[in-house]
Parts: structure tokens; C-alpha cells; sequence
């Protein structure tokens, strides 16, 4: 099963480096984030691979929509240079990076491990987590609790992102009174069926963000579907009065408020003196207000990089 995976992620992504239509990327990137997705479920991470699947669904598609936008006019002068070259120098163009993914496949390959795997910190995490962190998933304990450092490492890069996009973008207008309208808005089986979607998409992701302490979920999976919800209420009413500078400042205000809660939570030991009595709710309170501020902080940032290409740039 693991060389299984391994080859088939490797074809995959020769595919992605390969191919230069945009159209048949998307179907490539998809096949890449389902192997990767398969690859955690098996490794015994259903959080992991919920949060591969949805993310690599949203950004690549999202991306990849947006550079078709933008350089479609570039892509086609692209693609009539490309087939006036001989093979030859097609095929050196991507030989370093062909030769890279084959030297890295066969060093995976050649360094799996062949011993016996040691599962003590396994089983130490399963044995403490409910006492020492609370809830009963434990993926969520463990990035909530005991590798809480790497999930503000990985909010604050989020942030940098989003702020990154912000100072890059050529236009410098922070609303728009009217968008580019999509051709959603024209269909009225594709915006009825948005219409039905969009409370379900609503409720489930309020649902993983709530649920995320006690079954697969949490304030990742969660953020990504409010963020969709958004989305999906945009295309669908043709609504674009909201300042990219304020959905900035919210996810600003809110990483703050997770490093808030951590200090308080984690870094001062509160947990430490609090009754036993109450310790359960103390430390479901914790995973549910952690995961919400997470939720809406990811929510932010990908309705921010949305609104900003789709709505403002496009326009």
C-alpha cells in the first residue's frame, strides 16, 4: 500500500509539471490532494485528511480560476510557442525538475523504515490527552494542546500571507460599489441550487467548529466552509460592499485574540488551579472558543484572497 501510494503520488505529480493547460490541472492537482488525503485516513489522521481535502479543493480550483482570468491571453501565446518547439527542448525544460521528483521518490524509497515502529508517544498522547487537554478527539488536543506552538506558527503564516496578497495587488481600491457578475447569477438552477446549499454549508461548518473537540473537525474544516459560504452568498445575490481593509483588520483582531487565549490557557497554566470539579468544562470551553477563533480566522483569510481577485481585481 505504501509503494502503492508513493507511485502513484509521484505520477501525479509529474502530471502537474508536465501539463500547461490550465483546465487539466485542476483534474491533476484534485487526483494529487485525493492521494494525499487517502495517505492520512490510512496513517489514522481522518482531521488531517478532511482539512487536506478541503483546503487543496478551495485554493487550487480558486487559483487556478484565478490565473485563467488573468493570463488567459498570456496562456494562449504560451501555448502557441509551445507547440512551434522541438520536443527536445520541451522535454529540458522540465528534466531538473523530473530528475528532482525521481532522486526524491527513490530516497523515500530507499530510507522507509523497515523496523518496528515505536508507538510509546502514541499511546501516551491516547492515554493523557482527555485528562490533561479535555475533549475526546485527539488530534484536536494535540494541536490545541501540546503542539499549540506549531498552530500559532501556523495562523501567523496565514496572516503574513493575507498581508502579503494586500500589498501586492496593483489595485488599490479597498471596496468596490459593483463586481465582475458571475455567471452563476444567469442560471437559475445554479443559483437555486446555491440557494439550497448555502444554510447547509452554514450549519456544517458552525457544526465542525462546535464538534471539533469531540469528533473529526475543528476550527480549520470549519473556517474553510464559512469562508465557502460567503463565497457562495456572493455569487449568488451579487453583493460586493465589503472593504478588503476591515475582513484585514478582523483577522488581524482575532489572531490576536488566539494568542490571547493561548497565554491565558496554555502558557500561564490556568488549567493548574482550577477545581477538578469544573476542569471538564474549563477545558471544552478552551477547544470551543480556540477552534471558533480559528474557524473565523481562516474564514478571513480565504474570503479576503477571494474578494480581493475575484471582486475587486477582476472589476
Amino acid at each position: 500500500m505504501t509503494y502503492g501510494l508513493l507511485i502513484l503520488w509521484l505520477l501525479s505529480g509529474l502530471a502537474i509539471v508536465f501539463e500547461n493547460r490550465t483546465y487539466r490541472l485542476i483534474i491533476y492537482f484534485s487526483i494529487f490532494s485525493l492521494i494525499t488525503s487517502v495517505a492520512y485516513f490510512l496513517l489514522g489522521s481522518p482531521d488531517v485528511a478532511m482539512a487536506e481535502a478541503a483546503i487543496a479543493a478551495f485554493s487550487t480550483i480558486f487559483f487556478v480560476i484565478c490565473i485563467e482570468k488573468y493570463y488567459s491571453h498570456r496562456e494562449n501565446v504560451t501555448q502557441d510557442r509551445i507547440r512551434r518547439e522541438p520536443l527536445l527542448r520541451r522535454v529540458g525544460g522540465v528534466l531538473p525538475a523530473l530528475l528532482l521528483c525521481i532522486g526524491l521518490f527513490v530516497l523515500v524509497v530507499i530510507h522507509i523504515p523497515e523496523a518496528e515502529a515505536m508507538y510509546y508517544l502514541k499511546y501516551e498522547y491516547l492515554q493523557r490527552f482527555m485528562h490533561e487537554i479535555g475533549g475526546e478527539n485527539a488530534v484536536t488536543a494535540i494541536y490545541l494542546g501540546y503542539r499549540v506552538y506549531d498552530t500559532l506558527f501556523e495562523a501567523l503564516i496565514l496572516v503574513i500571507a493575507v498581508v502579503a496578497v494586500s500589498h501586492m495587488s496593483y489595485f488599490e481600491a479597498i471596496k468596490v460599489a459593483e463586481g465582475t457578475h458571475s455567471e452563476i447569477e444567469t442560471s437559475r438552477v445554479a443559483a437555486l441550487s446555491l440557494r439550497i446549499i448555502c444554510p447547509i454549508i452554514l450549519v456544517f461548518g458552525i457544526y465542525l467548529i462546535l464538534n471539533g473537540h469531540i469528533s473529526a473537525g475543528g476550527g480549520f474544516q470549519g473556517g474553510l466552509a464559512l469562508a465557502t459560504f460567503f463565497i457562495c452568498r456572493y455569487m449568488v445575490y451579487d453583493i460586493y460592499d465589503i472593504s478588503v481593509e476591515k475582513v484585514l483588520h478582523w483577522e488581524e483582531m482575532i489572531f490576536l485574540g488566539i494568542i490571547i487565549v493561548t497565554v491565558i490557557a496554555v502558557f500561564l497554566g490556568v488549567g493548574n488551579i482550577i477545581p477538578a470539579a469544573i476542569l471538564p468544562f474549563y477545558q471544552g470551553a478552551y477547544l470551543i472558543v480556540m477552534n471558533f477563533l480559528i474557524g473565523l480566522k481562516v474564514a478571513c483569510g480565504f474570503f479576503f484572497l477571494f474578494y480581493r481577485y475575484i471582486t475587486i481585481e477582476r472589476r
